[in-house]
């Protein structure tokens, strides 16, 4: 039989989750300056701005209405999550909010400000020495604790409103219509559970706009490996140093078929990407911002030695405050044997002059 107590109690979580969305903002959309080709316009969504600090946001708040809608997430619900740290942040955050028990099962590699955030939320991070052992244990975790697994992998592409609502990709349409090329040329985003890319993908159909949609995805990843052979969907090779992107399993979330174009991108180039672009824009970027900057940059270049013109549309997708212990720690890429000299003075090239350099391809 039904519970009213626990209907009343889902009600009044919806209107605290709708309650927090009419008090935030939109994220900006930020003009990256391009003085070298001029006819080309780059554009940075940021979604760091969001108050849990990441374009997760948005997923977590998705996520959580879906559950509840569901019947899944009730007023005694311990809600467990497999993430690489921002999602997990995003979902503390609305779990503290509706007083709930959280969850986060995560590589031990995870960024300690990362860690932080979750514990500041309230919620309690759970370690496993691999992301590939994370779906496992949030299963195995939800099960003994009679709780809800999030699972951001499977739901994500299904709990958000591609059609409109605010979506990202609603959002950033309605930003660019007052520019110069209001219909981007590209969007270019990563993956993590590839729900993103879906929306984006789907909306961009829906309205019958011939916007082309990229893929950044980090050169350790299985999703660039599996458009360009399907049969191929899981990766052995060592673990990405960007987080937020990029997995070891095709997620039932991404669906390629919305994917235009894809460039693997090596980590030395994302964090490189990520550096010089902070110093450019005054906003420290994560690595899976500059992951989407090297993407970026090679179409640009294409778009410039054909004479094109147009806007591209990319993601700031959270602030490099949280990988202030590792990939924006100079010592620590050292202990890793990582340098990025030669892929800065790349990235900077191509602000001067427009080109990325095929020596840096």
């Amino acid at each position: 039989m039904p519970n009213p107590s626990a209907r009343a109690w889902t009600a009044d979580a919806i209107r605290i989750i709708e309650a927090d969305f009419n008090r935030s903002a939109d994220t900006h959309l930020l003009r990256v300056p391009l003085p070298a080709t001029p006819g080309i316009a780059l554009y940075l969504k940021d979604e760091s701005t969001h108050p849990s600090g990441s374009l997760k946001h948005r997923l977590a708040r998705s996520l959580f209405l879906y559950g509840l809608c569901n019947g899944w997430i009730g007023p005694q619900t311990t809600v467990v999550e497999a993430s690489s740290g921002s999602t997990a942040v995003s979902e503390a955050y609305f779990a503290r909010m509706l007083g709930l028990r959280f969850i986060a099962v995560m590589p031990r590699s995870t960024a300690r400000e990362k860690v932080a955030q979750i514990e500041f939320y309230g919620g309690t991070c759970h370690f496993v020495d691999s992301a590939a052992e994370m779906y496992a244990q949030s299963a195995r975790l939800a099960d003994e604790l009679g709780g809800h697994y999030m699972d951001q992998f499977t739901y994500a592409e299904r709990a958000t409103d591609w059609r409109g609502n605010n979506n990202i990709a609603e959002s950033i349409f309605a930003q660019m219509a007052h520019e110069e090329h209001p219909v981007p040329r590209w969007i270019v985003v990563g993956a993590g559970t590839g729900g993103t890319s879906a929306t984006l993908g789907r909306f961009i159909r829906y309205r019958r706009l011939p916007t082309e949609l990229c893929l950044a995805d980090p050169q350790a990843s299985v999703f660039h490996r599996h458009l360009e052979d399907r049969s191929i969907c899981t990766s052995t090779e060592p673990p990405s140093l960007v987080e937020g992107i990029g997995r070891p399993r095709c997620e039932p979330s991404f669906v390629p078929e919305l994917i235009d174009r894809f460039y693997a991108v090596p980590d030395v180039a994302s964090i490189a990407a990520a550096r010089v672009l902070s110093r450019r824009i005054g906003r420290s970027c994560g690595g899976s911002t500059g992951t989407n900057l090297w993407a970026v940059m090679q179409i640009v270049s294409e778009m410039a030695a054909r004479g094109e013109s147009g806007s591209i549309v990319t993601l700031l997708c959270d602030s490099g405050e949280r990988y202030r212990s590792t990939i924006l720690d100079g010592d620590w890429l050292c202990a890793r044997g990582i340098d990025i000299c030669e892929a800065e003075k790349a990235v900077e090239s191509f602000f001067e002059t427009g080109t990325l350099s095929k020596a840096a391809l």
